[in-house]
């Protein structure tokens, strides 16, 4: 009887091990992230200075004031005789809220430590799975509600202004409450990386079913839990704790909805879109389901799959373009 207990003991520690696979060792390079305050720069413009502040932002920031001016205030970079009229405007603006906005970010994200450390923490990691990886800087700046993550060939920007927090009063003008669980400064290490994946290990694969899909965005989102492997399921996917718990106590009867229906073979665009996409719900499956819930099922077949081929690496997982492969090898199967 002892034999056999202490055999199960060690099947189901062995099992336990396997789910909790790791794939980074402890002694990873550290990288250091630089995060360039951008937006305490651009807050330091005066009116009556603005001519002069203006050619120390374009002396100081050569690749980012422009690409800034260009895409954020939407004016040409060479018209700097209209752009001392608009800055102080747009910095000054009331009607929409910038600057009471701007001083809130500027006091949110006074101390960016554990910003930066998390990111270094996530490159590290990235460059250890890819050492060609050059490590970007990231450009804090300011975007009049436009965009949280913004990106060039070169380096990331943070919209800092998208991430002062869920309850933020001015979001209520600017975004759907469904959009303002992930607009929160503990949400921006996730978001970076998990844009900077996508950007960098791009779809390639010649089939536009949802399966292919669902199968690309959940390496993607297995990949980025890798990653953050102290982060809550929930939090990488920009879930709530209670959507997340809906979907695990529904998987069984999700998955077999969808087969049913036979939409993993589908092509068509509202297919793909009604799974994939941001929104209040997964209307293909129930109003009850929260949005992009193909990724999710995506990352659990991704998951399963890696759970059954222990031999499989990270690299191997993303390089891997056989969706229907790994579906298969998956014995996906709630």
């Amino acid at each position: 009887m002892k034999k056999l207990i202490c055999i199960i003991l060690c099947a189901l520690a062995l099992t336990s091990c396997q789910k909790g696979r790791s794939y980074f060792p402890k002694d990873i390079a550290k990288q250091e992230v630089e995060i360039v305050r951008f937006d305490q720069a651009i807050q330091n413009v005066h009116e009556a200075t603005v001519a002069q502040d203006i050619r120390v932002l374009y002396d100081e920031y050569p690749l980012f004031m422009p690409l800034w001016v260009e895409d954020i205030l939407g004016i040409p970079s060479a018209d700097t005789a209209y752009l001392e009229q608009a800055l102080p405007e747009f910095l000054n603006d009331t009607l929409y809220g910038f600057k009471q906005t701007n001083a809130v970010e500027r006091q949110q994200f006074e101390d960016v430590t554990d910003l930066q450390s998390a990111l270094s923490h996530a490159f590290a990691r990235i460059q250890y799975l890819y050492p060609e990886t050059d490590i970007p800087s990231i450009y804090l700046f300011i975007s009049g509600f436009q965009t949280p993550i913004y990106f060039n060939d070169e380096l990331i920007g943070v919209g800092a202004d998208m991430y002062l927090g869920s309850h933020y009063e001015y979001y209520n003008r600017v975004v759907y409450e469904y959009q303002k669980q992930t607009m929160r400064k503990e949400c921006i290490p996730v978001d970076v990386v998990s844009a900077y994946l996508f950007r960098t290990l791009p779809y390639t694969s010649s089939k536009s079913r949802l399966l292919d899909q669902m199968i690309y965005r959940g390496k993607i989102m297995y990949l980025t839990a890798q990653i953050f492997d102290k982060t809550p399921g929930y939090e990488v996917m920009g879930w709530t704790k209670e959507q997340w718990k809906w979907c695990e106590q529904n998987e069984k009867a999700i998955w077999h909805l969808v087969m049913d229906k036979r939409d993993l073979f589908k092509t068509e665009s509202l297919v793909l879109t009604g799974y994939l996409n941001d929104g209040p719900f997964t209307s293909e499956v129930s109003q009850d389901a929260p949005g992009r819930l193909g990724i999710w099922l995506g990352w659990r077949i991704v998951e399963s799959y890696m759970e059954h081929n222990e031999d499989v690496t990270l690299q191997q997982l993303m390089a891997e373009g056989d969706a229907q492969k790994i579906l298969e090898d998956s014995y996906y199967k709630p």
